[in-house]
C-alpha cells in the first residue's frame, strides 16, 4: 500500500511540474517518448568524439563533455521551457569547428571553443532582450509549415546517408548497394518499424530499435558489447579549455568572423527545428506562434555556453526530438528523460554506443513521413507562396542545412510578396532578416 501511495505522490509530483494532464500525457508516455529520443540522438556521443577528435581533443574526454553537456541543455529545456525537446552538441557545427576553424583556418581547437563560448553569452544576452523570440514570431504560418516538412525531408534524409541507404555517386548521390549485408538490415529495420507503426503498437519505434539491433548482433553484423559498466574517463583534457586563448586572438577578425558564423547558423538551426518539432506536436499557439519561447532558447543558449566550457562544439535542439514527439512525449519530461539518459551513458558506454545506425536510421526515415505531411497546409496554387514554401523544405535536405532552407524561404517569400503588391503580408522584421541573409550569402 505504501509503495502505490509512493508512486501516486511521485506521479502527481511529476503531473505537477510538468503539466501532464494539461497536456493530455502520462509519465509512461513521457518516460517511452524520452528514451525513444534518446536511443535516435545516441549516436552524437560517438560521432561527435571522432569529429573533434580530428581537431586534435582528447576523444574520451569529449565522449564525456559530450554526454555531460546533452544533459544539461535537455534538463533547462525540459525542466524551464517545458518542450519534449532535447539539446546536444549539433551536427554541422561541429563539422566547422573542426574542418573549417582548426583545419582550415589553422586555429587551435582551444580558440574554437573560445568562439563557442562567446557565442553562447551572446545568445543568452539576445534571448534575454527578446531578439530571437521576434525573429520566431515573424516567421509567416506559411513557412512555418513549410519548415516542418522540410526538417521531416531533412531528417529522413540522414537516416538515409547514416545507414548507406543513399550515398556520395552518380550526379550527387545515389542508392546505396542491396547486397550490402548493413543495407539490407537498414531495410529489414525499416519493414519493422513501418509494420509496428501502421498497427499503432505502443512504442513502435523503440520497439524497432531493440529488434533490429537484436538482428544485427544475432547475424554478426552488430559488435555485441563486451561489458555492460565502463569507467567513465577523465573530462581534464579538454574542460576549461575555451579560457586558455590569449586576449589578442579573443579580440581578433577571424574570432569575429568564427563567433558570427557559429552565430548565425546555430540561430537558424534552432529557430527552424523549434518551430517545426513544436508545429508536429500540436505545441504552436493558435496563431502560430512558439508558446514559452524565451525559455526553449534560453535553454539552447545555456547548454551552449555550458558546453563550451565543458569541452565541446555548440550545442544546439535536435530534430531528432521528433522521434520522441511522435512516440506521444508532449512535455518536458520528455527531454528531462534523455538528459538523464545521456549522464548514465557515461557508466553504459558499451551499451549505448553498440546501437547501429541501422537501427535508428529507420526510425528517423518514418519520422521524416510524419514530418513532412506538413505539407498539406500549404497553398501551392498561389506562386508567391508555392515558390517560398518549396524553396524551404527542399534546401534543407539538399543543402543538409536547416537554416540554409529558411534564409532562402524568407527571402524568395519577401521579395514575391514586395514585387507582386502584397506588402501587408510583409513586416520590417523580415525585410531586415531577408538583408542580412542575402548579406551573409555575398560575404561569408
Amino acid at each position: 500500500m505504501e509503495s502505490l501511495e509512493q508512486k501516486s505522490s511521485i506521479a502527481r509530483f511529476l503531473d505537477n511540474v510538468f503539466k501532464l494532464s494539461e497536456n493530455n500525457t502520462t509519465v509512461k508516455t513521457e518516460i517511452l517518448a524520452g528514451v525513444t529520443t534518446f536511443m535516435t540522438m545516441a549516436y552524437i556521443l560517438v560521432v561527435n568524439a571522432n569529429i573533434l577528435g580530428e581537431a586534435g581533443m582528447d576523444k574520451p574526454a569529449v565522449f564525456v563533455a559530450t554526454a555531460l553537456s546533452a544533459f544539461v541543455g535537455s534538463l533547462v529545456m525540459g525542466l524551464v521551457a517545458n518542450y519534449p525537446i532535447a539539446c546536444a552538441p549539433g551536427m554541422g557545427l561541429n563539422a566547422f569547428f573542426t574542418y573549417t576553424v582548426v583545419i582550415q583556418m589553422n586555429h587551435t581547437w582551444q580558440f574554437a571553443l573560445c568562439a563557442v563560448f562567446i557565442e553562447g553569452i551572446i545568445f543568452i544576452l539576445l534571448t534575454l532582450t527578446n531578439v530571437r523570440e521576434a525573429i520566431i514570431d515573424c516567421i509567416p504560418p506559411l513557412l512555418k509549415h513549410a519548415v516542418t516538412a522540410g526538417i521531416g525531408l531533412f531528417i529522413a534524409f540522414i537516416g538515409m546517408i547514416n545507414t548507406g541507404l543513399v550515398k556520395v555517386g552518380g550526379a550527387a548521390v545515389t542508392l546505396g548497394s542491396m547486397r550490402d549485408p548493413l543495407v539490407l538490415l537498414t531495410v529489414v529495420g525499416l519493414i519493422i518499424a513501418a509494420i509496428l507503426m501502421s498497427k499503432n503498437v505502443k512504442g513502435a519505434f523503440l520497439l524497432a530499435m531493440i529488434i533490429t539491433s537484436a538482428l544485427g548482433m544475432v547475424s554478426g553484423l552488430i559488435t555485441i558489447p563486451k561489458g555492460i559498466i565502463s569507467a567513465v574517463p577523465s573530462i581534464e583534457p579538454v574542460f576549461m579549455k575555451a579560457f586558455s586563448v590569449s586576449t589578442s586572438e579573443i579580440f581578433s577578425f577571424d574570432m569575429v568572423v568564427v563567433v558570427f558564423t557559429f552565430l548565425f547558423v546555430n540561430l537558424f538551426d534552432t529557430v527552424g527545428c523549434l518551430v517545426g518539432v513544436a508545429s508536429k506536436g500540436n505545441l504552436l499557439n493558435a496563431d502560430g506562434t512558439l508558446p514559452r519561447a524565451k525559455q526553449a532558447l534560453l535553454a539552447d543558449a545555456i547548454g551552449t555556453t555550458a558546453g563550451a566550457v565543458l569541452g565541446v562544439s555548440t550545442v544546439s535542439s535536435y530534430v531528432e526530438s521528433s522521434a520522441g514527439i511522435s512516440q506521444g512525449g508532449r512535455t518536458g519530461l520528455t527531454a528531462t528523460t534523455t538528459g538523464i539518459l545521456f549522464l548514465a551513458s557515461l557508466f553504459f558506454a558499451p551499451i549505448f554506443t553498440a546501437i547501429p545506425a541501422q537501427a535508428t536510421g529507420p526510425i528517423l526515415i518514418l519520422v521524416g513521413v510524419l514530418m513532412a505531411s506538413s505539407v498539406l497546409q500549404l497553398n501551392f496554387s498561389d506562386p508567391t507562396d508555392a515558390i517560398p514554401a518549396f524553396l524551404t523544405f527542399v534546401m534543407m535536405p539538399l543543402s543538409y542545412s536547416i537554416a540554409n532552407g529558411i534564409m532562402f524561404g524568407m527571402i524568395s517569400y519577401t521579395i514575391l510578396k514586395l514585387v507582386t503588391g502584397q506588402k501587408e503580408k510583409v513586416n520590417k522584421a523580415l525585410i531586415i532578416i531577408s538583408i542580412l541573409f542575402v548579406c551573409k550569402f555575398i560575404f561569408l
